[in-house]
């Protein structure tokens, strides 16, 4: 008799006695939505691209990870800014990266950001409708000079020179459209970011931790700092008026008093 004979033919061992529970079912038209949040940006410069975002990583209203890093690299002169679910994210990035090093092998040279962008997006799209959440920024630099893209999990690619991402980004671009210059230096740039993501920590609940700053360069990308959102300076408080602008202010209201009357009210 063959050994797999043998095997087969010896008796299985009896059930365990006590009852084993029943699955827990759970109905396929009923969501199971978790709210999460972040706050990522990106712009363009002449000397790169600088992006920032936060540090903290939610799960509903529990903080999984403090500490976590939203900035991954792609290689030495890309970068990718992640917002959505974070194993999504580092699941498409680590695809993105085996394409580009494939392309590199059969080109003989870097793939663009573009090119980039392009492969990210036509992967996504396939996936269309299927619950991913990407929305990714790629910060690089190429032959054609900095570049920064925005791709999402719907296919959606854009090519732009500021973008921010995330539940605290309308507050990241309340400081950005109005202090955001291409021609501006690096050290302004960083300190912009820093402060735009500061910002958006303190108003946005699911954005906080720590402000990570990186800078492509034609040479490479840097992480140029790490700074705790508590001691990057919160809202600034408009200052009070003087005496000046008081006694200004009370004369405006005596002028346009008219005669006989009062302000005051009986």
């Amino acid at each position: 008799m063959a050994l797999q004979d043998l095997l087969c033919c010896r008796p299985r061992p009896p059930p365990p006695p006590w009852p084993l529970p029943p699955p827990c079912p759970v109905p396929a038209d009923i969501p199971c939505p978790l709210p999460h949040g972040t706050t990522t940006l990106a712009f363009r410069l002449a000397q790169g691209v600088v992006a920032a975002a936060d540090t903290r990583s939610s799960c509903g209203t529990y903080v999984a990870c403090p500490a976590s890093r939203k900035v991954l690299p792609v290689h030495a002169r890309l970068l990718a800014t992640t917002s959505g679910t974070s194993a999504d994210c580092t699941t498409w990035l680590r695809a993105l990266r085996c394409q580009l090093a494939l392309r590199r092998q059969e080109d003989g040279r870097e793939p663009g950001v573009a090119e980039a962008a392009a492969l990210l997006a036509g992967g996504l799209r396939a996936w269309r409708g299927r619950g991913l959440g990407v929305a990714v920024a790629l910060c690089g630099w190429d032959r054609a000079g900095p570049g920064l893209w925005y791709v999402h999990s719907d296919g959606t690619r854009l090519p732009l020179d500021l973008v921010a991402v995330g539940s605290g980004s309308p507050y990241a671009y309340g400081l950005l459209d109005g202090a955001y210059r291409p021609d501006m230096p690096p050290a302004a740039a960083y300190a912009l970011a820093r402060r735009a993501v500061a910002h958006a920590a303190r108003r946005d609940a699911y954005s906080g931790g720590c402000v990570d700053v990186f800078h492509v360069r034609q040479s490479g990308w840097v992480w140029v700092s790490r700074g705790d959102v508590g001691e990057l300076g919160g809202l600034a408080r408009a200052p009070g008026p003087t005496e000046e602008e008081e006694g200004a202010e009370q004369t405006s209201v005596d002028q346009y008093k008219p005669a006989g009357t009062s302000l005051e009210h009986h």
